[in-house]
């Protein structure tokens, strides 16, 4: 019996997993397929009902059904939990668990691509939103010295500070420019951009939070954007010298850990890359 894997979210198009978790499925030789749906807000919980039958091993959530997901689910994992949304559901014999995997991926991609290690360093955080939430308990999980959130919005970025205090990081919310946001960038060994400045289509598609003139050389940036590939967040990284990673390997690393959960196996990362990197240049990404 051929297995079902997937993808739901509302719209669903631009969705490049289903290229490289069905690379990942061929190059095993597992007789499964991994499909995109596009599921209505009001169409999710028999949606999810439906992952309950023999021939599905699970699904990936994006938005905006994260959140929505949860009141169908047997259980729920204590990170999904911590981050207030699901990304993964696993089926086990019509048993349905939710995971969250965006923050262990975003940590174990800066890992092997970067050697970045969390421990006693200092971040910054561009962004307030749900990607940046889900990125800051990975960082305080990972041992994080401090953390500083840069938001348009400094309420916002007051709560985010405040979810950091609560996990044990000295934590700042600043606004997102002046001088507080140089200092900020000045003293940071990791630069995470959540924010969707330099987003392809996005509405600042050529922006950049911060500029090359505010990088330090030694800081590791890394924007969560994927499209386009080289960003240009990115761009002035790499013009200073400093180490760049891009949102790309975030969204396959996540997507590594969900195929682990619902196979077993060890996912091919580097054919799942190679994937997800020619899907995307193809779409001159």
């Amino acid at each position: 019996m051929t297995q079902r894997l997937g993808i739901i979210g509302y719209p669903i198009g631009h969705s490049i997993s289903p290229i490289f978790q069905q690379a990942a499925l061929d190059h095993l030789g597992i007789d499964a397929t991994y499909e995109k749906w596009e599921v209505t807000p009001e169409g999710v919980g028999d949606f999810v009902n439906g992952l309950r039958a023999p021939d599905s091993l699970g699904i990936n959530i994006t938005v905006p059904h994260k959140q929505a997901v949860i009141p169908f689910l047997d259980e729920v994992d204590e990170w999904a939990t911590a981050a207030g949304a699901v990304n993964t559901i696993v089926n086990r014999d019509g048993h349905l668990s939710g995971h969250n995997t965006d923050g262990p991926g975003f940590l174990r991609a800066l890992l092997v691509e970067t050697g970045y290690d969390p421990k006693g360093t200092r971040a910054l955080v561009l962004g307030a939103g749900g990607a940046a939430r889900g990125i800051l308990l990975a960082l305080a999980r990972g041992g994080v010295d401090s953390m500083v959130i840069a938001n348009r919005t400094l309420e916002r970025a007051e709560t985010l500070a405040k979810l950091a205090s609560d996990n044990g990081v000295k934590s700042e919310a600043i606004s997102l420019s002046g001088d507080a946001l140089t200092e900020a960038v000045s003293g940071a060994d990791l630069i995470v951009n959540c924010t969707t400045m330099g987003m392809s289509h996005g509405p600042d598609e050529h922006g950049s939070p911060i500029s090359a003139a505010q990088i330090p050389a030694t800081a590791i940036v890394n924007d969560v954007v994927y499209t386009p590939l080289l960003t240009p967040l990115l761009k002035e990284a790499a013009a200073v010298g400093a180490t760049a990673l891009g949102g790309l390997h975030m969204l396959v690393y996540q997507g590594v850990l969900s195929f682990q959960m619902w196979t077993g196996q060890d996912a091919p990362v580097d054919v799942m890359l190679a994937a997800a990197t020619a899907e995307m240049t193809s779409r001159g990404a």
